[in-house]
């Protein structure tokens, strides 16, 4: 029986550092903005916001950081480096974008059986200001999003805040307008709903990756049927596919062909085709003739 292992790396995704520290920066003065604005226009409203806001630096932060620490060296005792950190990054901030819009709900909730006063000129402006800086910080994240899980948790953290702010901008003209203080939390329900439903997919998928299913964009069912279909090989077993991060993915495989011969040349061929086909970097592949006298113990489909 022969054994081979071959492995491709993918090319590191773009680096968006630059992106991080502008967003981070520009979030942070935001927030110092809504402290002071609040406590002096007495907005409870603001003093909020800038709570929220606060936390969605923290979600940076964390994106940043993982970010960082996946493309930290392999060591003896963590064999694929830290690159499972930008899987718990994204679920992380899914997690957070949702208790975040608990607590919009919950001030909501309240605000109906105890109407506050609002000041809407002052709530206007802020909040304008706040839509320019987490639309531009948003669009930083964009080209990354579909490619990198961890990018888009960020990026749902901007855009999601751009949607506050644009429904606070809203009920504040409402408010001005008609003086009815129960506009302001139903715009706060609404944005929530749609909040969670833009943030439901990403705590879907990570959760996935984080028990390593196979990533969204890969259907293991053609993987298979290309393997099947490789010249010499007679059957197909024991095949994972899973995220070592959320820009790079594993496959292992075993591959029974009968003419025991190793060929690196068809190794090199198979990753190359994984790679470009399906954009799995990571192959490891263990060839076996099939002999019965020596059955793989993987070889069942219900073996793991």
């Amino acid at each position: 029986m022969a054994h081979d292992h071959s492995h491709s790396h993918s090319a590191p995704a773009h680096s968006f550092n630059a992106a991080f520290a502008i967003g981070i920066a520009l979030n942070t003065t935001y927030v110092l903005f809504e402290v002071i604005f609040g406590l002096l226009g007495h907005s409870l409203a603001l003093l909020a916001d800038a709570g929220h806001n606060l936390s969605d630096v923290l979600g940076l932060l964390l994106a940043w950081g993982a970010s960082a620490m996946a493309k930290s060296a392999p060591t003896k005792r963590r064999t694929y480096g830290l690159r499972g950190s930008s899987i718990l990054a994204a679920l992380f901030n899914a997690i957070f974008l949702l208790i975040s819009v608990g607590a919009i709900v919950w001030e909501a909730l309240r605000r109906f059986k105890a109407p506050a006063d609002v000041a809407a000129t002052t709530v206007i402006w802020v909040s304008l200001l706040g839509i320019a800086i987490n639309t531009a910080t948003a669009l930083m994240f964009m080209s990354g999003r579909e490619r990198d899980l961890n990018i888009r948790g960020a990026f749902l953290h901007m855009a999601a805040d751009a949607a506050i702010s644009a429904g606070v901008v809203i009920a504040g003209f409402a408010i001005l307008w008609t003086g009815r203080t129960w506009i302001d939390p139903v715009m706060s329900l609404l944005i929530s709903a749609i909040i969670i439903w833009g943030t439901w997919d990403l705590l879907r998928e990570s959760t996935n990756l984080a028990l390593q299913a196979v990533p969204k964009n890969i259907q293991p069912e053609k993987v298979e049927r290309y393997l099947e279909q490789l010249p010499g090989v007679a059957k197909v077993h024991d095949l994972h596919i899973w995220a070592m991060s959320t820009t790079e993915t594993a496959l292992t495989v075993h591959l029974v062909k009968p003419d025991g011969a190793i060929d690196d040349e068809f190794l090199a061929q198979v990753c190359e085709d994984l790679q470009h086909d399906f954009q799995i970097g990571h192959v490891t592949i263990q060839l076996e003739c099939g002999s019965g006298a020596h059955a793989c113990r993987q070889e069942p489909d219900h073996a793991v």
